[in-house]
């Protein structure tokens, strides 16, 4: 039997009521549907430094970033959320990214990426929906043996894409949100058969 997909889900955001936090919490759903186990975390909740090798090189990597790596790999694939900040990713994703590349004694090159998958959304209050930050975040991704989905989905005007429970308004971006997700389950699902 199959092993069932798991999908590691967060946003490059650390506010909690973040468009891009929002909209994370709607595509998932759309991995829940098509049967993967979906864990979702904050990266408000794996503070690490800048990455910095002198850090490295005197202590080691910090507990955080360990935590934040050994989850991905624990996971089959990732959904991430990506604001767009000044046309590129946010600061505390790629560093996150950069911790988690960091290779420990005993471990492959790129444990925490390579063979994985990932499928890409972001949300934003213009009318490029991040476009130009995921453009980015598809090369970083791939530099370091991550798979990147095709689909992906870029919501514009993200100001007045959610009512106050935080549900998506238009039934169209819902839609567009979890086929993202289910998507990337789908693809997983074929790798790891």
């Amino acid at each position: 039997m199959a092993t069932k997909v798991k999908i590691l889900a967060f946003s490059g955001a650390l506010r909690a009521e973040s468009f891009n936090h929002k909209l994370l919490l709607v595509a998932l759903q759309g991995a829940k549907d098509a049967g993967a186990d979906v864990t979702v975390i904050s990266l408000r909740d794996f503070p690490m430094p800048l990455y910095d090798q002198e850090i490295e090189d005197a202590t080691g990597i910090p507990e955080h970033a360990k935590r934040f790596k050994e989850l991905m790999k624990s996971h089959h694939g990732f959904l991430i959320a990506s604001p767009e900040y000044n046309s590129s990713v946010t600061a505390v994703l790629k560093n996150s990214l950069d911790w988690a590349s960091r290779m420990e004694d005993g471990e492959k090159e790129l444990a925490a990426f390579s063979g994985k998958v990932a499928g890409l959304i972001s949300a934003s209050p213009g009318s490029l929906g991040g476009l130009r930050g995921l453009a980015h975040l598809r090369v970083v991704l791939g530099n370091i043996q991550t798979l990147v989905i095709p689909e992906q989905f870029a919501l514009s005007n993200a100001y007045r894409a959610f009512a106050e429970d935080g549900s998506m308004i238009e039934p169209k971006s819902v839609e567009r949100a979890k086929s993202v997700a289910r998507r990337l389950v789908e693809v997983t699902t074929k790798l790891q058969a």
